[in-house]
């Protein structure tokens, strides 16, 4: 297909199609739109020193303009001019592909990376109360994340509490890169405030080896952003095993964890692994009664961007089946990121029963939305 004719493609309307949740879209959350939600000492701080947190892409530039599309072009001459940006936002993704919801993951988990947990707290404070109100309030398709300083997890349940029953609030989210594994009991409080709020944890991949966040291999740093989209899963990997046999699951029996922008057929290989050492380790960790597979199937959920599809076609349909595609994955579109995934053309052909699951009835389960939406969004058929 021509590029033009893939553009026009791209324009049209699809009302009436097959509804879509998206389960990542970073809109801008800028810090000097922070300012005004954040205390005294710490909005003069920025003004004398500036954010003060360290950033991934002085370490690992990303791809695309400043890691976004190059078409993407908000007109946002000043940071604050947030209500221009949400109109170009909502014509540019929202609107376009008729999403019937878009779950907001934010725009930079830089603070994930700070040992000043306080500073830490009041920009997680901040960032959500941002995004409730210059988002979720404006329009009732985008649900939010709730942004935590998993450093110290009483604050994090804290902060859960405050907001966590918000109705625009459907997850809990932290970076990939961390100090432990999040299977580690330290994490617990987090995980018992997700309970009461009956919100998902989520998992995004980011921040991996900076600051104070572990190198993002366990053979140190690497070189280029290609090691380093690789090592990513890796970490998750770590993430997944780590959640399951410390009995996470067990403790929580009705939390679930996405894991997103980590990519989704290397699940099947990993399970085939962790259930093969479990039968022969299971007297390590009595407390697991079923082989971790199925904790995943019960527990995980897993968004599809950025999609691995292999050389062969005819294997893309049996590693869906193997990583419980029906019950476990949801579309994803990293919106506007340079590796964004476009509804109309991330999939090979599938049922549509499958296709249904995918693009919005597993989300609509994990975040309490309603099983049809008030609003058709679509995907082409």
């Amino acid at each position: 297909m021509e590029a033009k004719e893939e553009a026009a493609m791209e324009s049209v309307s699809y009302t009436g199609k097959k509804s879509i949740i998206d389960c990542d879209i970073h809109a801008s959350v800028p810090y000097e739109g922070l300012k005004s939600y954040l205390p005294r000492m710490y909005r003069e701080q920025m003004d004398t020193w500036g954010k003060r947190l360290p950033g991934q892409n002085q370490m690992y530039l990303n791809g695309g303009t400043n890691g976004s599309m190059q078409e993407y072009r908000p007109p946002r001459g000043k940071e604050e001019d947030e209500d221009s940006y949400l109109r170009y936002f909502q014509a540019q993704h929202l609107d376009k592909y008729n999403l019937a919801y878009g779950v907001l993951t934010g725009s930079d988990y830089a603070v994930h990376t700070t040992p000043d947990t306080d500073y830490a707290a009041a920009l997680c404070s901040a960032m959500n109360d941002y995004v409730i109100e210059r988002y979720v309030s404006r329009d009732s398709r985008l649900k939010g994340s709730v942004q935590i300083p998993k450093q110290d997890p009483a604050l994090s349940a804290k902060e859960i509490d405050r907001v966590g029953s918000h109705p625009g609030m459907v997850q809990v989210i932290v970076s990939n890169g961390a100090q432990r594994p999040y299977g580690n009991r330290i994490y617990d409080p987090i995980y018992a405030a997700c309970a009461r709020n009956h919100l998902p944890f989520a998992i995004h991949v980011s921040m991996e080896g900076i600051g104070i966040n572990h190198p993002p291999t366990g053979a140190g740093y690497v070189s280029y952003y290609a090691e380093y989209r690789a090592a990513r899963t890796q970490i998750m990997m770590a993430h997944l095993a780590s959640l399951i046999f410390e009995g996470v699951f067990v403790k929580f029996p009705e939390l679930k964890v996405t894991m997103v922008e980590a990519g989704m057929l290397w699940v099947a290989p990993f399970l085939w692994r962790l259930d093969q050492d479990w039968k022969a380790l299971r007297h390590q960790t009595p407390w697991l009664t079923q082989p971790p597979s199925e904790y995943y199937r019960k527990h995980v959920r897993v968004t599809s961007q950025p999609i691995e599809l292999p050389p062969q076609k005819e294997l893309f349909l049996p590693m869906m089946e193997a990583i419980h595609a029906r019950e476990c994955l949801m579309f994803a579109s990293d919106y506007p990121h340079w590796d964004f995934d476009s509804p109309l053309r991330a999939f090979p052909k599938m049922d549509d029963a499958l296709k249904r699951r995918i693009f919005y009835e597993n989300a609509a389960e994990l975040y309490g939305l309603p099983s049809e939406p008030a609003t058709a969004g679509g995907v082409g058929a």
